[in-house]
This record gives C-alpha cells, sequence and structure tokens, in this order.
C-alpha cells in the first residue's frame, strides 16, 4: 500500500508520467527552460519516438526514456538514471549519435545540424572529477585553448546528490526544480516556497490520489522496482569492494601491487554480478551496472 501523497519522479512511472506525456508537455518545457541558454529556449515540443532501430542487425537497439524536438528544431534527448553504472559518459554520447544521424537528408544536403542537447538526470555522482562540487555540468566540443569549437552539442549532466540546498535557500525555479526532483515523493504538502504556476500542475500531475487503479499499480511496481534495484546495487557494492579488497591485496602479495588490483577489481564485479543475479535482476540490467559484456557475465554467473 503505498502511503506517500506524491509520486517519485526518479522511478520509471512517475518520470514518464510527470514528464513523458502530451498532457504534461508544460511541465517538460518549463523544466528544459531552467536549463538551455537564452536562445534555445522552447515555445513548443513534439515528442518523438523513443525506440532507435539499428542500421544492421549487428547494431544495438536503443530506448530513450523521452525523445523530443522543439518547434524550431532543436532536439533533446533526456535520460533519467538511478543507478551507477560503469562507460555512463561512453553511453550518452552513443545515443547523441542517433539524434545526428537521423538529420541526414536524403539527396543533396549541406551537413547543417539542428542544436542536440542530451539532458541526463543522475541520482549518484559520475566518476569524472568534479572539484567544485557542481550539480549541473555542461559539456561541449572545445579546442586545447579552451575555446568553444562547436556549439550545437551539448550534454548537460545533473548529479542529483550533489543539490543540498533546503527550501529556505532555494534562490530561482532552477534550484526549485531539482529540489523536486530530489524530495517530491517525501512531501506531504506543497510548501509555501513553490507556489509558482507551473508547480500547480507538476503536484495536480503528481498526486497519486488522483490515479486509477492500474496507474496506481504501475506505479507500485515502478516504486518496488526502484527500491530493489537500490538495495542491490548498495548491498553488491559493499561485499563486493570487501570482497575485491581482501582478493586483491593477496594477489598484490603475491603478483605485484598494480597486478592484485587489478584482480581485486574484477573479482568486485563478479560479486556484485552474482548477487545482483540472486535478486533477480535481468542479465542486460547487470551489465548496464557492471559495464560487462552479456559473454563475460554468462561465463561468470555459470561458474
Amino acid at each position: 500500500m503505498i502511503k506517500d501523497r506524491y509520486i517519485n519522479p526518479l522511478t520509471d512511472f512517475g518520470f514518464k508520467k510527470l514528464f513523458g506525456e502530451a498532457a504534461n508537455k508544460e511541465l517538460l518545457i518549463h523544466f528544459l527552460n531552467q536549463l538551455l541558454p537564452e536562445k534555445h529556449q522552447v515555445e513548443d515540443l513534439e515528442y518523438l519516438p523513443s525506440e532507435r532501430l539499428p542500421s544492421s542487425f549487428l547494431d544495438r537497439k536503443v530506448i530513450f526514456d523521452i525523445y523530443c524536438t522543439s518547434s524550431r528544431g532543436e532536439q533533446f534527448i533526456i535520460e533519467l538514471q538511478r543507478s551507477k553504472q560503469n562507460h555512463f559518459i561512453d553511453r550518452s554520447i552513443f545515443y547523441s549519435t542517433f539524434a545526428i544521424q537521423e538529420q541526414s537528408e536524403r539527396g543533396d544536403w549541406n551537413f547543417k545540424l539542428w542544436p542536440i542537447y542530451t539532458i541526463c538526470i543522475l541520482d549518484f555522482k559520475i566518476n569524472q572529477p568534479n572539484p567544485h562540487n557542481r550539480v549541473i555540468r555542461y559539456v561541449q566540443l572545445k579546442d586545447q585553448d579552451k575555446e568553444l569549437f562547436f556549439e550545437d552539442l551539448t550534454y548537460i549532466y545533473i548529479e542529483l546528490p550533489n543539490f543540498t540546498k533546503t527550501l529556505d535557500e532555494l534562490e530561482d525555479l532552477q534550484d526549485k526544480w531539482l529540489y523536486l526532483f530530489r524530495y517530491l515523493a517525501k512531501l506531504e504538502d506543497r510548501p509555501a516556497a513553490l507556489q509558482e504556476r507551473i508547480f500547480t500542475g507538476l503536484f495536480h500531475a503528481a498526486e497519486i490520489a488522483s490515479y486509477s487503479i492500474e496507474e496506481r499499480q504501475n506505479y507500485e511496481v515502478s516504486l518496488k522496482k526502484h527500491r530493489d534495484i537500490k538495495n542491490v546495487i548498495d548491498s553488491a557494492l559493499e561485499e563486493g569492494l570487501e570482497k575485491g579488497r581482501a582478493e586483491g591485496l593477496e594477489q598484490g602479495r603475491e603478483e605485484g601491487l598494480k597486478e592484485g588490483e587489478e584482480k581485486g577489481a574484477l573479482a568486485a564485479k563478479k560479486a556484485m554480478a552474482k548477487q545482483m543475479q540472486a535478486a533477480n535482476l535481468a542479465l542486460e540490467q547487470i551489465a548496464q551496472i557492471t559495464g560487462c559484456s552479456l559473454e563475460q557475465l554468462k561465463n561468470w554467473l555459470e561458474d
């Protein structure tokens, strides 16, 4: 039985209910406009099919969380990622190539590209240096002098764990959106600091009591999956790191520190994979989280 008043936007159901439905398009537009420069402010947008088919049978099929285009042609890939993954940056760059290729035109074409934004909302910290503990990181192509080289391909990484402001510390609409991503499901009433009209729509769309029985059931399944994955990963990380440290130390004594550390890291991944399998996570999910190939995982899990 769900006791919360509002849905968790970091669940699959919650994220797509609030931002992936045409009825709530205004919420997505408003959120995007808090991230985008003035020249790319969105007036209207159209949702595009989220499944991108491979160009050949050897290619990997990709399913975006949300894929849309503005009325002026900018394209947006919006991804929610709840659990830490190896090679997540690589994955986000790979995803952006689909939006690039789909802009090609038949016949004569001058290769002019519409701006593309890949926006990643992350419930973890990515493995990249972040000395200023930034919540939002903007990444573009720059040359060796740090001058902007190409401005129409932008990656925006939102590391929610770095957002620690309280209600009294919220300074602008961007802060308020970040606060709601982190704490909406924990709120019992609408705070006085969030009285703007756009948030009236958000709280209305997020109120669980207004959902149909089927929607509530779907949300409950999504919420359970969200909690289970988090618990499994936390447990697997703890046990895997402990085992990896122990094996790495032993291997370090016998074969040299560097090689021991590498074998320890491998042992940690194996332990994590087995913990996740025991919790009935799909093999594809385990591969995404650990950064291992399906073939490698099958070999490990059959041992």
